[in-house]
């Protein structure tokens, strides 16, 4: 099984191409460019080097959010686009899944974190069990000071990851005091090689059907729906 794993859904660009349990090539950048003008030609780029053509390829793998409502959308398309014409079987995985998976060898909760702005974030609780992520808070937008509240309650040590730590760093120390840890620059980004390992083993999703999880609306949609309703 080779599959083309594709993550737009924040700053990070990531794709990766994974044989079995073997990377075979990532690529990995962390920059405020354009996602829709580099994406195609990096997928193109990490192929040609791998050795790798498309009729090879055997499933699509794709961080559906949530995230940057554009760089989500870019992402998802591409994935779906690929996948109807390669006729392959397409898989989205959570973005903050694939964050979370970074914390591997932490012995205890993980929390993945997006800023969203307003003193919100994006975010769920994770933690390995047996070699195995698994899901124990599903992934929300919540107040950071409400989520710090709900993960004191639990008495455990917690993990954060996320580029977007050193904007909550303080509040979550402060709140959380020696339960908090944080996870090093190096581990902050999400591995589209990781989101590529989750995706194997997920059920398959209809290509026609298939939308990003934005989990919020978009602001212009928001703002649309609530114009109307008031008419």
């Amino acid at each position: 099984m080779k599959v083309l794993s594709i993550d737009t859904s924040n700053l990070v660009l990531g794709i990766a191409l994974v044989e079995e349990d073997k990377v075979i090539g990532e690529y990995i950048t962390n920059l405020k460019k354009n996602h829709s003008v580099r994406v195609m030609p990096a997928i193109e780029q990490l192929m040609l080097e791998c050795d790798v053509k498309p009729s090879e390829l055997t499933k699509i793998v794709v961080a559906k959010g949530p995230g940057s409502y554009t760089g989500v959308r870019i992402g998802v398309t591409i994935a779906k686009t690929l996948a109807w014409t390669l006729k392959i079987p397409l898989v989205g995985v959570s973005s903050l899944e694939g964050l979370a998976a970074n914390g591997r060898y932490f012995d205890g909760m993980i929390s993945p974190i997006f800023d969203a702005r307003r003193g919100q974030v994006y975010t769920g609780l994770y933690s390995y069990t047996e070699d195995k992520l698994v899901l124990h808070k599903d992934d929300q937008i919540i107040q950071l000071t409400e989520w710090l509240d709900f993960l004191k309650q639990n008495h455990q040590k917690i993990l954060f990851i996320g580029n977007d730590l050193h904007l909550h760093k303080d509040v979550i120390q402060e709140q959380l005091g020696d339960l908090a840890f944080f996870a090093q620059v190096t581990s902050s980004n999400p591995r589209p090689s990781e989101l590529a390992f989750l995706g194997m083993t997920k059920k398959e999703e209809d290509v026609h059907t298939f939308v990003p999880n934005y989990i919020r609306l978009a602001e212009a949609e928001a703002n649309w729906l609530a114009a109307n309703k008031q008419s």
